[in-house]
């Protein structure tokens, strides 16, 4: 991140002509294959992610546009930034020219801080939907603004690193750092400034949002009246969140958040005892906790595929070309299956996902087609045609009339 613009000058603030970094062959060879499992891991893993919901209108959700950011910038951080930061880590020379460093020294900022906004707007939409479930969702426009603001923001944080970059020749050596005019302060004070807002407050807000939406879906009260049917579209709703989308991005902000520590740590510790710098060890030091942040990059695709059934069919199908991959007929009703999602102009929901399908021994196509039953326990409205029944969510009436035509009423679905 910021901090990139300083992978230039941390590893080397001892040196003056002779290079004390030198590293064993072997300790080298370790670490350039630790590297290169993060470039592939990260970059197939999440073009693959980015796949799944481009190639698959289902998966076209409010959540998963801003999983699809957050793959997009994890992409670019992994592509162009963690192996070349390795190189000249390792090496201490830069070899990539000066337009490269301007380049190497702003987009880790960018892309960590698109990555770490994604995730909080998915918190606060997945807040707006759980506590707040009958006010309307994102449009797709809005989303797309949300996400534009997003990197509009992380360009106007990064460009400092962009302007004062520069590279300087030492001896037979190049080194690529950010010349900042009161070098040593303005150093520590842009740390101090990215860390807050890249770090600290981002996972503040997080924190904040979904420990609210755990309160509510594991036991506390419901908010808002206590009308039959409300009820019965929170416990839906609970049901469809707890073991998904919640758990999921809880577990992929923990992640960020442990890989990000230590090297926020690293840059207020050096910063605060410039001496540290000179010590030859702390090129060691800097190696791991930079692996370890560019990691991060890398295990959000593993997290989707664990716990997300769709995410989970998708790979399968990217990847079914391996020999120890099997892609099940489940799987691929997963992909083109349609889940519940709120109507987004207005408080209304439609059922698009269903949950049981059994063969109809009556139909002459029961190879090419189901008879799916959804039990209104399960859902947040029920669909009694190949075309979705909307209902208001505030008719009794109509929830219970539909609730009793439903449950003798099978819906054909292609497989």
């Amino acid at each position: 991140m910021s901090e990139p613009s300083n992978v230039s000058n941390i590893p080397v603030g001892g040196w003056n002509i002779t290079n004390q970094f030198v590293q064993p062959v072997w300790l080298l060879a370790l670490w350039t294959v630790a590297y290169s499992l993060v470039l592939f891991v990260s970059v197939s893993g999440n073009v693959i992610v980015v796949w799944i919901i481009l190639a698959h209108k289902q998966m076209r959700t409010v959540t998963n546009y801003f999983l699809l950011n957050l793959a997009l910038a994890d992409t670019s951080m992994a592509a162009f930034n963690s192996f070349v930061n390795f190189v000249y880590a390792a090496h201490g020379d830069w070899y990539f020219g000066l337009v490269y460093c301007k380049f190497h020294n702003f987009l880790p900022v960018t892309a960590v801080f698109a990555s770490i906004y994604s995730m909080v707007a998915i918190a606060v939409d997945r807040y707006m939907a759980i506590i707040h479930p009958l006010k309307p969702r994102l449009s797709a426009t809005v989303t797309r603004s949300v996400i534009g603001c997003i990197w509009g923001m992380a360009v106007v944080l990064a460009f400092p690193l962009c302007y004062y970059s520069t590279t300087k020749k030492i001896g037979q050596r190049t080194l690529c750092y950010v010349y900042w005019p009161r070098t040593a302060q303005d150093s520590f004070m842009y740390h101090i400034i990215v860390a807050v807002l890249v770090y600290v407050l981002p996972l503040v807000v997080m924190a904040g949002t979904y420990s609210l939406v755990g309160r509510t879906l594991w036991g506390g009260e419901i908010p808002g009246d206590s009308k039959d049917n409300y009820h019965l579209q929170i416990q839906a709703k609970r049901k469809v969140h707890r073991h998904n989308t919640h758990i999921m991005m809880m577990i992929v902000v923990v992640t960020f958040a442990v890989c990000w520590l230590p090297y926020h740590l690293y840059f207020m510790i050096t910063g605060l005892n410039r001496q540290l710098n000179r010590v030859k060890s702390i090129q060691q030091v800097y190696l791991s906790v930079l692996w370890l942040a560019m990691s991060s990059t890398m295990y959000n695709p593993v997290i989707y595929c664990c716990l997300n059934s769709r995410f989970r069919a998708g790979f399968k199908r990217a990847m079914r070309c391996c020999p120890f991959v099997r892609l099940s007929e489940y799987d691929q009703m997963e992909l083109h299956s349609a889940r519940f999602h709120a109507n987004r102009q207005s408080s209304i929901y439609t059922l698009s996902r269903f949950e049981s399908c059994s063969a109809d021994p009556h139909n002459d196509r029961s190879d090419r087609y189901r008879s799916c039953v959804t039990p209104l326990e399960h859902t947040h409205i029920t669909t009694l045609s190949s075309a979705a029944v909307s209902i208001n969510t505030g008719s009794v009436q109509g929830l219970k009339h539909t609730h009793n035509v439903f449950k003798h009423t099978q819906v054909p679905c292609r497989v």
